[in-house]
């Protein structure tokens, strides 16, 4: 047996996401360079992401064109509500798609806001073009009264009043209904119309504010009802550029200002706000970014994570990226690929979660669902920093690497180990595969015999490698075929060589 006992080790831990701003230096070993559809786990590691499928078999019903959009994908009462077209429908997991309101004409994305009003529970919608719409379950109402906005883009729920902005003849004015009802417009029982000096982009309710998002400013409304309301600046230099990307994640307030992703970062003293860019560390993601009315965003709460996908109707499912925000100590992040809504929504029913989104091929898709995208393969990547391993003048000749991860089923992935930067003039070794046949057995897919039943469920893989090199660099390419698995961290065993 050969003598080890020379054998140093270098062990890291897989954290800190995507990082795009650091040089090789400044990279902790964690880090990753390329993280594409592995999440940074809230538990450690990097994740695998989930795939999604179909929520309902059939097809979102068009009215004359198989390339409309589903403009709204809204969870309500236990069943989906889509809008395509002039018209909404809605379904179960199961069944047709039943209609429940036509005639919207030239609608754009819509809104909508979940509510309960004197102990119904009532869905509204806003699409910008016409008015806005009440669903109780059974009856679909248009809110039209005197006074009514025409064509809101945007409806939130306040203080016990629906707010409505966004509207085409006052694009810097917010009109809200009276107290305690959704269709009251009268200025005399304490309904009225609010403006701000810049178009409205978004408005989000947050604890006991309502955040008002323009295009180059942000506002705040406090107060309770008309008699106090007030309208406080929290910042007159930064606006939001897309009102869908606007989400709460662990206390926070994410949204895609002109520079990246930012935060409105509250605490329970009225006023503290900090406003402060988080997407630094993968700025490049979001330079040159000009078309970005399609884009839309998701929140995974179970996960605090947020997700902005970079939607376009000229670009295929396949070549939709995105970039994932997962909140904890601080931010890290991650690309996603081949996820195209241009719709979203997401909700905690009963305990469960469950993320929505309608997609440019008419169909309602769920989230976190299944190990593909609807029957495509999910492209994992992962490539750590290049390692110095503390001294970049000493070559290091490789023995081992031991693989850390957390399997939730049946693996299949290539590790790839690489020199010097990737140097072309450096060899290459081939791809090293790693799974769990001789690790764990899972249930239903291992055979009697053949893997190792009550296995560990975060097994250490020693695999052998061979090359030398003054940097090293780690790639984990996921076949495409596996389950979500979670890389835990990585350890090299090297003895030392000749300095350069």
């Amino acid at each position: 047996m050969a003598d080890e006992s020379g054998l140093s080790p270098f062990a890291f831990a897989c954290s800190g996401g995507l990082v795009l701003d650091l040089s090789t230096f400044e990279m902790q070993p964690g880090m990753a360079l390329e993280l594409q559809n592995f999440e940074p786990d809230i538990k450690g590691g990097y994740r695998r992401i989930s795939g999604y499928a179909k929520w309902n078999s059939n097809i979102v019903p068009q009215d004359a064109s198989a390339s409309e959009k589903v403009l709204m994908s809204a969870y309500f009462n236990g069943k989906v509500i889509a809008a395509r077209g002039t018209k909404i429908h809605e379904a179960g997991k199961t069944g047709s798609w039943t209609q429940i309101d036509t005639g919207r004409t030239s609608a754009g994305k819509y809104t909508h806001f979940r509510y309960n009003l004197a102990g119904t529970d009532f869905i509204v919608w806003a699409d910008g073009a016409n008015n806005a719409t009440k669903y109780d379950g059974t009856t679909v109402t248009d809110l039209n009264a005197t006074g009514a906005p025409a064509n809101p883009k945007f409806v939130v729920g306040f203080k016990d009043a629906l707010f409505f902005a966004g509207m085409s003849a006052t694009p810097q004015a917010i009109t809200f209904t009276a107290p305690f009802t959704d269709s009251d417009f009268s200025t005399a029982n304490g309904a009225g119309t609010i403006n701000v000096d810049s178009n409205i982009t978004g408005l989000f309710p947050f604890r006991d504010q309502l955040f008002i998002f323009c295009e180059e400013r942000i506002f705040k409304l406090v107060g309770n009802t008309i008699a106090d309301f007030q309208v406080l600046p929290v910042t007159r230099e930064i606006g939001c550029v897309n009102g869908h990307t606007i989400q709460e994640v662990g206390g926070d307030i994410i949204f895609l200002g002109p520079d990246g992703l930012r935060t409105v970062a509250g605490t329970e003293k009225i006023g503290d706000v900090e406003l402060g860019t988080i997407s630094r560390q993968v700025q490049p993601r979001f330079e040159g970014l000009t078309d970005v009315d399609e884009f839309d965003s998701v929140v995974l709460p179970d996960k605090t994570q947020y997700r902005i996908f970079f939607s376009n109707a000229n670009t295929t499912r396949a070549n939709t990226t995105g970039v994932t925000a997962v909140r904890k100590q601080t931010y890290e992040f991650a690309d996603i690929r081949g996820i195209r809504p241009s719709s979203t929504d997401f909700i905690v029913d009963q305990g469960e979660s469950i993320v929505l989104h309608g997609e440019y091929d008419g169909y309602v898709y769920r989230q976190e669902q299944g190990n593909d995208f609807d029957g495509n393969t999910i492209t994992g990547k992962y490539r750590s920093p290049d390692l110095s391993l503390g001294d970049a003048g000493i070559r290091k000749n490789f023995q081992r690497v031991i693989i850390n991860y957390a399997p939730e089923a049946a693996v299949n992935a290539d590790l790839f180990v690489r020199y010097d930067y990737e140097s072309p003039q450096v060899p290459r070794p081939a791809a090293y595969p790693f799974d769990t046949a001789t690790v764990v057995a899972v249930y239903g897919t291992s055979v009697y015999g053949t893997a190792t039943y009550g296995g560990q469920s975060n097994p250490l893989v020693r695999q052998p490698i061979e090359g030398s090199g003054f940097a090293v660099a780690l790639r984990v390419n996921d076949r495409g075929v596996s389950a979500p698995y979670s890389l835990k961290g990585f350890q090299l065993e090297f003895d030392v060589g000749a300095r350069r």
